[in-house]
């Protein structure tokens, strides 16, 4: 009897660890970061190139996290930047394109320069289904420089996205 109960055990553990494994993360509409300038200094082509290597750091940290499945959106985002200021204020513009893509979540960010020593980095993960916030945050960095930049979004997801 002993015998039979540990064996019906260790089956529904094995299936239970089965099923948690063949579960795929949720699919993520990853549509990068804007620059919001409140500074008086224009955006420099440096800082459109950090924007690019911010949108990589991010799909590369939420991918390698296994926590998401990072849908590249390339031509669909692009298409949306050209057609609105920037995604956090075009009304929900971005769950449109994510339900198209089949994702479950949605992502984006942006970069305030207030100064060129004072900046933000700001990320938000809403549910394509609700609109609602589900994970994000936002740091403040010192500095407009490449290191800087890579050292506050590695600093926003190791604290307020991809802790457990």
């Amino acid at each position: 009897m002993a015998i039979r109960i540990r064996m019906s055990a260790a089956c529904v553990a094995l299936a239970l660890m089965t099923h948690g494994a063949a579960a795929s993360p949720p699919r993520l509409a990853d549509f990068g970061f804007d620059m919001d300038n409140t500074s008086p200094a224009p955006t420099t082509p440096v800082e459109r190139a950090r924007l690019a290597a911010l949108d990589a750091q991010l799909a590369g940290a939420l991918q390698s996290s296994g926590l998401y499945q990072v849908l590249d959106l390339g031509k669909q985002a692009a298409a949306l930047r050209s057609t609105t200021l920037n995604i956090r204020s075009c009304n929900g513009c971005e769950l449109a394109v994510a339900v198209q893509q089949n994702a479950r979540l949605a992502a984006y960010g942006w970069v305030q320069k207030v100064s060129d020593l004072i900046l933000n980095i700001n990320l938000v993960i809403e549910d394509v289904k609700t609109g609602k916030q589900v994970s994000g945050g936002s740091v403040d960095i010192r500095g407009n420089t490449d290191e800087s930049w890579s050292r506050g979004l590695r600093f926003l997801l190791e604290e307020h996205v991809l802790k457990p």
